[in-house]
C-alpha cells in the first residue's frame, strides 16, 4: 500500500460526516483540557497480537462471577523488553523485543531461545514506548510463512510482513519486509501496537494518538483508532465508511485486541489520569477520547464495559478464554479476569497475580483453559527479577 495518509484522507470528509451524524447532541467533536498532567501509558504495549495456531473453542455459556488462574510453568526467562508474541503450530513462540527490534523463537519443550532476526528500520527512544511492538501470523502461515509486525521507525509507525524461514541460519530467518501500511503517527508515547487477524480474515490494528489528543477524532489521521484492513493492507469493501481503514475512532492508546466466542471484538485502552477501559468495539462507533474518559453516559460516544483506576491497570494485552477476557496490567502489576455474559460483564472484574510477577504485558490464549502471559519488567519502568523477563503458562477457569 502506498501512503496510509492518502487512504485516510480520501474518506475523511465522509467519515467525519457519518460520525457526527451519530452524535445525538449535535455538538462538534471537541477536546477537554485536563486539570492534571497527562499520564503516559505506563509502558509500551502488549499482545494477544495474533490468534495462536491452536484454535480455542470457548463456550458461549455466561462466565461465573468467580474464576481461577494458576501459574503452571515458566516457559522462558531472560527475555529483553518482550512485546508481541505469537504461537506457531508446533508450540514454539515468536517473541518481539520492543527495544532491540529483534525476534526470538522460544521452544517451551526444550527450554531454548533462538535468534530469528532483526526487523530493519525499527526505532526506539530511550525510556519511550516505541519500537518493535505487535506480531501476527498469516491465516495460511503453514504454506506462506508470513509473519506480520507493527513497528516504529524514525518517521512513522507501520505494518510490514516478512517470510519466516526456520531452515536458514539463526539470526537470518526473516525475509525482507514488505510494508503494507505506513504513516501511522509515531512518538515516544502512545504508539498502540497490537495487531491481530479477526475471525473474518481481516487484519486489525490498535493505534495510539502519540500524545497529540486531537488525532483520535481527526478522521484523516490513522492515530488513535482501531484500523481494519485486508492481509495486503487494503481497505475492505465492508468497512464502516467506504475508502477508509478506520474501524472505530476516539481511542487514546489501544494495546489489546481479542474476539470472544460470538466473534465480538474487545479492546483494552489506556486512560489518562482517571479511568482505564475495556471496550466492546462496534464498527463506526466513536469511543470518545479526548472528549470523554471512562463511563460518561454522553450521547454520541460508547461507554466502556469495564473501567479501572489507572494505578490498578494500565492495560496492555488481552485474550479470551473460559468465558472471560483476561487483561494484563502494567502499572497495576496484575492479571484481570472480566467474566462475560454476552456483551456485558457478569460481575466485577477479578484480579490475580497482584504484585507477584511485576508488570504484565501480553496475553495469548492457547486453548479455552490455557493462556500465556509475559512480564514487562525490563521495559525501563519495572524492577526486573534476575530471571526477567518471563513467559508464564497459566491454567484458567
Amino acid at each position: 500500500m502506498g501512503s496510509g495518509k492518502a487512504v485516510a484522507a480520501a474518506a475523511a470528509t465522509a467519515l467525519a460526516a457519518a460520525l457526527l451524524a451519530g452524535c445525538s447532541d449535535g455538538k462538534p467533536l471537541g477536546a477537554h483540557t485536563p486539570t492534571t498532567p497527562a499520564r503516559t501509558s505506563g509502558a509500551p504495549a502488549a499482545p494477544s497480537s495474533a490468534a495462536p495456531a491452536t484454535t480455542a473453542t470457548p463456550s458461549a455459556t455466561p462466565a461465573p462471577a468467580k474464576g481461577s488462574a494458576e501459574v503452571t510453568a515458566t516457559l522462558a526467562t531472560g527475555l529483553a523488553s518482550p512485546w508481541g508474541v505469537v504461537q506457531l503450530a508446533d508450540g514454539t513462540l515468536l517473541v518481539a523485543s520492543r527495544d532491540t527490534g529483534k525476534i526470538t523463537r522460544v521452544d517451551p519443550a526444550k527450554k531454548t531461545s533462538t535468534a530469528v532476526g532483526t526487523v530493519p528500520g525499527v526505532a526506539h527512544t530511550q525510556g519511550g514506548e516505541n519500537g518493535l511492538l505487535g506480531l501476527a501470523v498469516s491465516a495460511d502461515f503453514g504454506t506462506d510463512h508470513l509473519l506480520y509486525a507493527y513497528f516504529s521507525t524514525e518517521s512513522d509507525n507501520r505494518i510490514a510482513r516478512m517470510v519466516f524461514d526456520p531452515t536458514r541460519s539463526p539470526g537470518d530467518q526473516l525475509g525482507a519486509p514488505d510494508t503494507i501500511l505506513r504513516d501511522i503517527p509515531t512518538g515516544s508515547i502512545h504508539n498502540g501496537g497490537r495487531i491481530a487477524f479477526g475471525p473474518d480474515g481481516m487484519l486489525y490494528a490498535g493505534t495510539g494518538e502519540t500524545g497529540q489528543r486531537g488525532l483520535a477524532q481527526d478522521m484523516s489521521s490513522l492515530g488513535g483508532k482501531i484500523l481494519r484492513m485486508t492481509p495486503d493492507g487494503q481497505v475492505p469493501k465492508d468497512n464502516p465508511v467506504s475508502g477508509s481503514l478506520v474501524y472505530s475512532p476516539g481511542h487514546r492508546n489501544v494495546q489489546g485486541l481479542a474476539w470472544d466466542a460470538q466473534g465480538r471484538l474487545w479492546a483494552s485502552e489506556f486512560g489518562q489520569d482517571t479511568w482505564d477501559e475495556l471496550n466492546l468495539i462496534e464498527p463506526g462507533k466513536n469511543y470518545g477520547w479526548p472528549v470523554v474518559e471512562g463511563i460518561a453516559h454522553r450521547a454520541g460516544y460508547v461507554d466502556p464495559v469495564a473501567q479501572w483506576h489507572t494505578d490498578e491497570a494500565s492495560p496492555s494485552g488481552i485474550a479470551y478464554a473460559a468465558g472471560s477476557i483476561w487483561m494484563a496490567a502494567l502499572k497495576g502489576e496484575r492479571l484481570w479476569r472480566i467474566p462475560l455474559n454476552g456483551p456485558r460483564a457478569t460481575a466485577a472484574p477479578q484480579a490475580f497475580l497482584t504484585g507477584t510477577y511485576g508488570r504484565l504485558r501480553t496475553v495469548v490464549a492457547v486453548d479455552d483453559h490455557t493462556i500465556l502471559v509475559t512480564t514487562s519488567n525490563t521495559d525501563g519502568r519495572g524492577k526486573p527479577h534476575p530471571s526477567d523477563d518471563r513467559i508464564l503458562q497459566l491454567t484458567v477457569s
